[in-house]
Protein backbone atom coordinates (compact mmCIF):
# COMPACT_ATOMS: atom_id res chain seq x y z
CA UNK A 1 0.00 0.00 0.00
CA UNK A 2 3.23 2.40 0.87
CA UNK A 3 4.78 2.11 -2.96
CA UNK A 4 1.03 2.47 -4.55
CA UNK A 5 -0.84 5.01 -2.67
CA UNK A 6 0.72 7.45 -5.63
CA UNK A 7 -1.70 5.38 -7.77
CA UNK A 8 -4.21 4.19 -5.25
CA UNK A 9 -6.20 5.73 -2.86
CA UNK A 10 -5.89 4.64 0.80
CA UNK A 11 -9.71 3.70 1.03
CA UNK A 12 -9.80 1.94 -1.98
CA UNK A 13 -6.89 -0.31 -1.53
CA UNK A 14 -8.07 -0.74 2.15
CA UNK A 15 -11.26 -1.98 0.79
CA UNK A 16 -9.66 -4.17 -2.07
CA UNK A 17 -7.28 -5.84 0.18
CA UNK A 18 -9.92 -6.24 2.88
CA UNK A 19 -7.70 -4.66 5.62
CA UNK A 20 -8.47 -1.95 8.05
CA UNK A 21 -7.38 2.03 7.77
CA UNK A 22 -6.46 2.06 11.47
CA UNK A 23 -4.20 -0.94 11.12
CA UNK A 24 -2.51 0.53 7.97
CA UNK A 25 -1.35 3.73 9.69
CA UNK A 26 -0.66 1.72 13.03
CA UNK A 27 1.87 -0.01 10.67
CA UNK A 28 2.97 2.70 8.83
CA UNK A 29 3.99 4.91 12.53
CA UNK A 30 5.89 1.67 13.63
CA UNK A 31 9.13 1.89 14.53
CA UNK A 32 11.50 -0.66 12.75
CA UNK A 33 12.66 -3.67 15.35
CA UNK A 34 16.08 -3.85 16.89
CA UNK A 35 15.87 -7.36 14.37
CA UNK A 36 15.56 -5.18 11.06
CA UNK A 37 17.82 -2.41 11.83
CA UNK A 38 20.12 -4.97 12.23
CA UNK A 39 19.50 -7.34 9.38
CA UNK A 40 19.31 -4.25 7.06
CA UNK A 41 22.76 -2.89 8.61
CA UNK A 42 24.44 -6.62 7.74
CA UNK A 43 22.93 -6.73 4.48
CA UNK A 44 24.28 -2.99 3.28
CA UNK A 45 28.05 -4.00 4.96
CA UNK A 46 27.77 -7.53 2.89
CA UNK A 47 26.80 -5.59 -0.22
CA UNK A 48 29.50 -2.67 0.51
CA UNK A 49 32.55 -5.82 1.02
CA UNK A 50 31.62 -7.70 -1.72
CA UNK A 51 31.39 -4.32 -3.82
CA UNK A 52 35.13 -3.30 -2.52
CA UNK A 53 36.58 -6.72 -3.67
CA UNK A 54 35.23 -6.09 -7.63
CA UNK A 55 32.57 -8.68 -6.66
CA UNK A 56 35.29 -11.43 -6.16
CA UNK A 57 35.17 -12.36 -2.77
CA UNK A 58 32.58 -14.99 -1.30
CA UNK A 59 31.05 -15.77 2.01
CA UNK A 60 34.42 -16.62 3.77
CA UNK A 61 36.43 -13.85 2.64
CA UNK A 62 33.28 -10.55 3.51
CA UNK A 63 32.68 -13.20 6.83
CA UNK A 64 36.42 -12.32 7.46
CA UNK A 65 35.51 -8.43 6.66
CA UNK A 66 32.29 -7.51 9.16
CA UNK A 67 34.34 -9.95 11.96
CA UNK A 68 37.11 -7.33 11.40
CA UNK A 69 34.81 -4.60 11.57
CA UNK A 70 33.17 -5.67 15.08
CA UNK A 71 30.56 -8.01 14.03
CA UNK A 72 29.62 -10.92 15.34
CA UNK A 73 28.29 -13.65 12.85
CA UNK A 74 28.30 -16.51 11.25
CA UNK A 75 29.79 -18.23 7.85
CA UNK A 76 26.23 -19.21 7.26
CA UNK A 77 24.35 -16.43 7.93
CA UNK A 78 26.55 -14.33 5.63
CA UNK A 79 26.00 -16.90 2.77
CA UNK A 80 21.73 -16.69 3.57
CA UNK A 81 22.41 -12.91 3.35
CA UNK A 82 24.61 -13.38 -0.19
CA UNK A 83 21.83 -15.19 -1.66
CA UNK A 84 19.67 -13.06 -1.03
CA UNK A 85 21.26 -10.00 -2.24
CA UNK A 86 21.78 -11.96 -5.70
CA UNK A 87 25.52 -11.61 -4.81
CA UNK A 88 28.25 -14.36 -5.85
CA UNK A 89 31.85 -14.48 -5.17
CA UNK A 90 34.69 -15.59 -7.60
CA UNK A 91 36.45 -18.70 -7.28
CA UNK A 92 39.48 -19.78 -9.42
CA UNK A 93 40.01 -23.37 -10.56
CA UNK A 94 42.46 -24.75 -7.93
CA UNK A 95 45.62 -25.45 -9.46
CA UNK A 96 47.09 -29.30 -9.53
CA UNK A 97 50.54 -29.41 -8.15
CA UNK A 98 52.65 -30.93 -11.16
CA UNK A 99 56.35 -30.00 -10.79
CA UNK A 100 56.88 -32.85 -8.06
CA UNK A 101 59.03 -35.43 -10.49
CA UNK A 102 58.89 -38.70 -11.10
CA UNK A 103 61.96 -40.47 -11.84
CA UNK A 104 59.99 -43.07 -14.03
CA UNK A 105 59.33 -40.20 -16.65
CA UNK A 106 61.02 -39.04 -19.80
CA UNK A 107 61.34 -35.70 -18.58
CA UNK A 108 64.99 -34.63 -18.95
CA UNK A 109 66.91 -33.62 -15.39
CA UNK A 110 67.12 -30.68 -14.07
CA UNK A 111 69.61 -28.61 -16.07
CA UNK A 112 69.90 -25.65 -13.32
CA UNK A 113 70.71 -27.78 -10.39
CA UNK A 114 69.09 -25.50 -8.31
CA UNK A 115 71.99 -22.90 -9.07
CA UNK A 116 69.86 -19.62 -10.12
CA UNK A 117 72.15 -17.20 -10.24
CA UNK A 118 75.56 -18.28 -11.66
CA UNK A 119 76.86 -14.52 -11.57
CA UNK A 120 76.40 -13.24 -14.84
CA UNK A 121 73.47 -12.31 -17.16
CA UNK A 122 72.25 -14.47 -19.52
CA UNK A 123 73.29 -17.69 -18.21
CA UNK A 124 70.20 -18.96 -16.59
CA UNK A 125 66.58 -17.53 -17.43
CA UNK A 126 63.67 -18.81 -15.35
CA UNK A 127 59.80 -18.65 -16.62
CA UNK A 128 56.22 -19.27 -15.06
CA UNK A 129 52.66 -18.51 -15.36
CA UNK A 130 50.49 -16.37 -13.12
CA UNK A 131 46.27 -15.48 -13.61
CA UNK A 132 45.26 -12.04 -13.26
CA UNK A 133 40.98 -11.09 -13.10
CA UNK A 134 40.33 -8.06 -15.60
CA UNK A 135 37.11 -6.45 -16.48
CA UNK A 136 37.09 -8.70 -19.59
CA UNK A 137 37.72 -12.23 -17.54
CA UNK A 138 40.17 -14.08 -16.91
CA UNK A 139 43.56 -13.78 -18.81
CA UNK A 140 47.20 -15.62 -18.36
CA UNK A 141 50.59 -14.13 -17.80
CA UNK A 142 53.64 -15.53 -18.81
CA UNK A 143 56.89 -14.19 -17.58
CA UNK A 144 60.57 -14.86 -18.79
CA UNK A 145 63.37 -13.75 -15.92
CA UNK A 146 67.36 -13.36 -15.59
CA UNK A 147 67.97 -15.06 -12.82
CA UNK A 148 70.97 -12.88 -12.10
CA UNK A 149 69.48 -9.19 -12.98
CA UNK A 150 66.06 -10.75 -11.40
CA UNK A 151 64.68 -8.35 -14.23
CA UNK A 152 61.56 -9.43 -16.72
CA UNK A 153 62.87 -9.31 -19.82
CA UNK A 154 60.34 -11.24 -21.93
CA UNK A 155 56.17 -11.27 -21.13
CA UNK A 156 53.23 -12.35 -22.99
CA UNK A 157 49.33 -12.16 -21.98
CA UNK A 158 46.22 -14.17 -23.42
CA UNK A 159 43.14 -15.87 -22.27
CA UNK A 160 44.66 -19.31 -22.63
CA UNK A 161 47.74 -20.91 -21.13
CA UNK A 162 49.06 -23.17 -24.44
CA UNK A 163 52.02 -23.45 -25.34
CA UNK A 164 52.81 -20.37 -27.67
CA UNK A 165 51.97 -18.41 -24.66
CA UNK A 166 55.47 -19.25 -23.54
CA UNK A 167 56.99 -19.37 -26.66
CA UNK A 168 55.97 -15.99 -26.87
CA UNK A 169 57.24 -14.42 -23.70
CA UNK A 170 60.60 -16.26 -24.72
CA UNK A 171 60.91 -14.40 -27.99
CA UNK A 172 60.40 -11.14 -26.74
CA UNK A 173 63.07 -11.66 -24.51
CA UNK A 174 65.60 -13.35 -26.92
CA UNK A 175 64.71 -9.88 -29.09
CA UNK A 176 65.80 -7.99 -25.89
CA UNK A 177 68.42 -9.90 -24.95
CA UNK A 178 69.91 -10.62 -28.69
CA UNK A 179 73.26 -10.14 -27.55
CA UNK A 180 73.56 -13.33 -25.65
CA UNK A 181 76.13 -16.40 -25.22
CA UNK A 182 75.08 -19.67 -27.30
CA UNK A 183 73.85 -21.50 -24.65
CA UNK A 184 71.26 -19.67 -22.18
CA UNK A 185 69.03 -22.48 -19.78
CA UNK A 186 65.70 -21.76 -19.85
CA UNK A 187 64.03 -23.03 -16.23
CA UNK A 188 60.18 -23.44 -15.58
CA UNK A 189 57.84 -25.96 -13.87
CA UNK A 190 56.13 -28.75 -15.58
CA UNK A 191 52.59 -26.76 -15.53
CA UNK A 192 50.03 -28.15 -18.50
CA UNK A 193 52.10 -27.31 -21.25
CA UNK A 194 53.28 -30.78 -22.34
CA UNK A 195 54.54 -29.37 -25.37
CA UNK A 196 56.96 -27.08 -24.08
CA UNK A 197 58.70 -29.86 -22.23
CA UNK A 198 60.61 -31.26 -25.33
CA UNK A 199 62.62 -34.40 -24.39
CA UNK A 200 65.92 -33.18 -25.66
CA UNK A 201 67.17 -30.41 -23.40
CA UNK A 202 68.85 -28.83 -26.63
CA UNK A 203 66.97 -26.62 -29.42
CA UNK A 204 67.81 -24.90 -32.29
CA UNK A 205 65.88 -22.13 -30.69
CA UNK A 206 68.64 -19.30 -30.52
CA UNK A 207 70.99 -21.91 -28.16
CA UNK A 208 68.67 -21.82 -25.67
CA UNK A 209 68.83 -25.16 -23.35
CA UNK A 210 65.51 -26.09 -21.68
CA UNK A 211 65.65 -26.67 -18.23
CA UNK A 212 62.77 -29.02 -16.33
CA UNK A 213 63.44 -28.35 -12.34
CA UNK A 214 63.31 -30.78 -10.12
CA UNK A 215 60.93 -29.64 -7.22
CA UNK A 216 60.06 -31.18 -4.15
Amino acid sequence: MLAEKTNFTITRMVRLLEVSRSGYYVWLDRKPSDRMIRQDGLEQKVAWFHGDSDEVYGSPRILADLRADGETISRKTVAKIMQRLGLVGICPKKWKTTTIIDHADAYPVDAVKREWDTGALNQVWVGDITYLRTWEGWVYLATVIDAHSRRVIGWAIAAHMRTDLIEDALMMAMALRGDRPAHVIFHSDRGTQGGFNWSSQHSDHGGIRWGVPQVG
